[in-house]
């Protein structure tokens, strides 16, 4: 039976993609020294940030993911990030692989609003890992499962979610708005002569 390790060595942001995507450099050893054909690796991406300290500045953002600081013992729970799949090919020993992952500025989702809130030390990521292994048994074919105990850490630099979303959208962000309140904005910004979006929030904001 193949004993598999797993350990994610890199991530940096997917520059000419269609969308804003991550992409997460795997290193995959076997350790007992059988030769694998194939896997078909599944990977569930979950953050934890109850092992990460946070500045009062973060703090601040993150009231509306988690509340006061007061009540995040009970609500700084695992953070659903990401699930994506990847096939790794033929390899003796160990190969790296990259598994791409798109991501998304949008405000509404409690991972975007988490990652906009902060600035500084990475995010604590546990990656929990699933799928087939084809190898060899015996000197013929064998078809295993990735044992569900597969697992590893790793920190998600905050730079280069930042930098991927700079990438993508400069110095900008999203938000989504019922269909009557953008209705009433384009009035407001209509009747007031403003020229940019940004020009109609900062008003608003500070009146």
């Amino acid at each position: 039976m193949a004993e598999l390790a797993i350990e994610c060595v890199d991530c940096v942001p997917e520059r000419h993609g269609a969308s804003p995507t991550l992409l997460f450099r795997l290193r995959v050893r076997e350790l007992t020294g059988q030769r694998i054909h194939a896997i078909a690796l599944r990977c569930q991406m979950r953050f934890e940030p109850a092992r990460r300290a946070y500045t009062d500045d973060e703090a601040a953002l993150l009231r509306d993911v988690f509340g006061e600081r007061s009540r995040w013992g009970d609500t700084q729970q695992p953070m659903q990030f990401a699930l994506a799949s990847t096939v790794v090919p033929g390899f003796d020993g160990s190969v790296e692989v990259e598994v791409a992952v798109p991501v998304s500025y949008d405000l509404e989702v409690a991972t975007g609003k988490y990652l906009h809130a902060l600035a500084g030390p990475p995010v604590p990521m546990v990656m929990l890992f699933s799928g087939t292994v084809f190898g060899v048994s015996g000197g013929g074919f064998a078809v295993e499962p990735v044992p569900w105990h597969l697992e590893a850490r790793y920190g998600l630099p905050v730079t280069v979610w930042r930098d991927l979303m700079d990438a993508y959208f400069p110095a900008g962000g999203w938000l989504r708005l019922h269909r009557a309140t953008l209705d009433k904005l384009l009035a407001y910004k209509a009747d007031k002569g403003l020229a940019t979006w940004d020009d109609v929030m900062t008003e608003l904001v500070t009146a």
